[in-house]
């Protein structure tokens, strides 16, 4: 027999209504069935009735009644820096999965996991991936990266031959890759190119890029398509992006150039002194490789779409994004 249960909202949910992180972690569970549930004080937050639209804040608990059929069989909560944490490699890396098949794996990497290892990093994808070795022990291969605080699309070789097609592929760029960015304020014009050359530089904070002039030693060129899809006045805008080269921090240093830098980036996120952050926002990095489309090595195409984050699906909520409306 069902029995009531006690879930904890995470880290990542902060500020989440009620009803979305239903639909997140119960997506059988219909409005109409959760008001009822709710008016009748089955569902309760830290004890107490709570209404559709209560917003959530971490550690609190919600109480969960027996449910049946699909309403009551919970989703797999979103995969996150924090709740990764106390999970098993083939843990974290099946509920990342998104696609597979015996030469390819497809991962939604979550904000916060880096790729491949650095100093004081423990946890990277590629050792990860020592888990996944096959039978021949043969371990699946990285063939492109994601920095560390950008979510999203990430394809692995399950073999050396894959991992040269798929590499290739990525070098004559035959691949189609697909971003989706919150910017500071809305680019002029709504459709564009951005061309620039870009650099690496040393700062006490680490290695930065920058925009630099045709001819500076190091400096390689870098090309940005972008159309914005919808915007919030003239605060934010939701915007695509396609990286036609695959230059190091390109699509957040080509933002910052046009003077729409990507909302909550660590490095390049410029603005005046009297803006202020937008309350129930997180200050993460708000840049998700939504899509990617790349020939796969046996034939046809890959072609597959990444869920978005928590916090950019908390932030789509607050400034009334839908991300539904977009044919990808």
């Amino acid at each position: 027999m069902a029995s009531v249960e006690q879930r904890r909202i995470e880290d990542d949910e902060a500020g989440l209504r009620l009803d979305r992180w239903f639909k997140l972690h119960y997506p059988g569970l219909g409005f109409g069935h959760l008001q009822k549930l709710l008016r009748s004080g089955q569902v309760r937050v830290d004890g107490g009735r709570a209404k559709t639209d209560t917003r959530v804040q971490p550690g609190q608990m919600v109480r969960i009644p027996p449910m049946s059929g699909d309403a009551g069989r919970p989703k797999i909560g979103p995969l996150t820096a924090n709740t990764m944490r106390d999970k098993h490699d083939d843990e974290v890396l099946s509920q990342m999965l998104i696609y597979e098949d015996e030469k390819v794996f497809v991962f939604n990497k979550p904000a916060g996991l880096a790729v491949q290892g650095g100093s004081g990093l423990n946890r990277h994808v590629d050792k990860m991936l020592e888990a996944w070795r096959s039978r021949k022990g043969e371990k699946p291969r990285l063939v492109h990266r994601l920095d560390r605080d950008t979510s999203g699309v990430l394809v692995v070789a399950r073999t050396r031959g894959a991992a040269t097609a798929l590499t290739k592929a990525f070098r004559e760029r035959d691949t189609k890759k697909t971003y989706w960015a919150i910017l500071k304020g809305v680019p002029v014009p709504h459709e564009g190119r951005i061309s620039t050359f870009l650099v690496k530089e040393q700062t006490p904070d680490g290695d930065r890029m920058r925009t630099a002039k045709h001819g500076e030693e190091g400096a390689d060129h870098a090309l940005t398509h972008y159309r914005v899809i919808e915007n919030l006045a003239q605060n934010f805008s939701w915007v695509e992006m396609e990286p036609y080269t695959g230059r190091t921090h390109q699509l957040r240093v080509h933002a910052l150039h046009i003077g729409n830098p990507i909302l909550g980036d660590p490095k390049y996120f410029e603005h005046d002194t009297n803006w202020e952050f937008p309350g129930g926002v997180q200050k993460r990095l708000h840049l998700h490789a939504r899509r990617i489309v790349i020939p796969h090595p046996s034939g046809g195409f890959i072609d597959q779409i990444a869920p978005l984050p928590p916090h950019m699906i908390q932030t789509f909520n607050l400034f009334g994004f839908d991300e539904t409306a977009m044919n990808d």
